[in-house]
C-alpha cells in the first residue's frame, strides 16, 4: 500500500464492511487502500461500486477491447491503479494478458489489430479535455462494431475516465495487484522514465 493518498484512510467497519472485506480479500487477496479511503462517504462507495458490477455485466462489446480500453484510460490519465487492476483482471479474465501489458504503449507496440488501435485511440480521444473524438474514427468503429456494442464501448470508457480521474485525484495509486500473481511488468512507453 502506498500511504499516499489526499484523503486519509479510515477503519472499515460495521457488517456491510465485514462483507465488504471479505470480498474485496477473495477478490484481491487484501483490501485495497482506495476502499478505505472511499469508506468515508460509503454512498459514493457503494454507487461506484454498484456501477461498476453493473457494468460488468454489459456483453455487447468484446470483453478484450474493453479491457485494452479501460487501460487506455487509465494510462492516459495517470491512474496506476486503474492500470494495475485492468492487467490483473485481464489476467483473470483470461484475456489477452501479452496485449494487455503493451496498452501503455500501444502506438509503438506491434501486437494491435487495426480494430483494437481504433479503439484505443477512441478511448484516448474520450479521454480528452475537451474529447477529440472525430466522425471517421466513430464511423469507422460503429460499423464494425455495431450500434449496441458502441455505445456499450462508449459507456465503459466513461465510466473508467470517471474512476480513473477520482482515483488520480484522491491519491490512489497501484498496489501491485498484478505483481502478486506473477505478472511480468507493465510495458512503458518509448521515452518513458524507468519505473514511471
Amino acid at each position: 500500500m502506498t500511504g499516499n493518498t489526499r484523503v486519509p484512510r479510515t477503519e472499515i467497519t460495521g457488517v456491510y464492511g465485514a462483507v465488504l472485506k471479505r470480498f474485496t480479500r477473495k477478490m484481491f487477496g487484501g483490501v485495497p487502500e482506495g476502499l478505505e479511503v472511499l469508506w468515508h462517504n460509503r454512498q459514493v462507495l457503494s454507487t461506484s461500486m454498484g456501477t461498476g458490477r453493473r457494468a460488468a455485466k454489459w456483453h455487447e462489446c468484446d470483453e478484450d477491447l474493453k479491457s485494452y480500453a479501460h487501460m487506455a484510460v487509465a494510462a492516459l490519465v495517470g491512474c496506476s491503479f486503474c492500470l494495475d487492476l485492468g492487467y490483473f483482471q485481464a489476467h483473470n479474465k483470461g484475456l489477452d494478458e501479452a496485449k494487455a501489458r503493451e496498452v501503455p504503449r500501444w502506438r509503438e507496440s506491434q501486437v494491435f489489430t487495426p480494430l483494437e488501435r481504433d479503439v484505443l485511440e477512441y478511448a484516448e480521444a474520450m479521454s480528452q479535455t475537451p474529447p477529440t473524438v472525430t466522425d471517421d474514427l466513430s464511423a469507422s468503429l460503429l460499423s464494425r462494431l455495431g450500434a449496441p456494442a458502441m455505445i456499450e464501448l462508449t459507456a465503459w470508457i466513461a465510466f473508467a475516465n470517471q474512476a480513473a480521474r477520482m482515483n488520480v485525484a484522491l491519491g490512489i495509486e497501484s498496489e501491485g495487484l498484478s505483481a502478486s500473481c506473477g505478472l511480468a511488468p507493465l510495458a512503458q512507453p518509448s521515452g518513458a522514465p524507468a519505473g514511471a
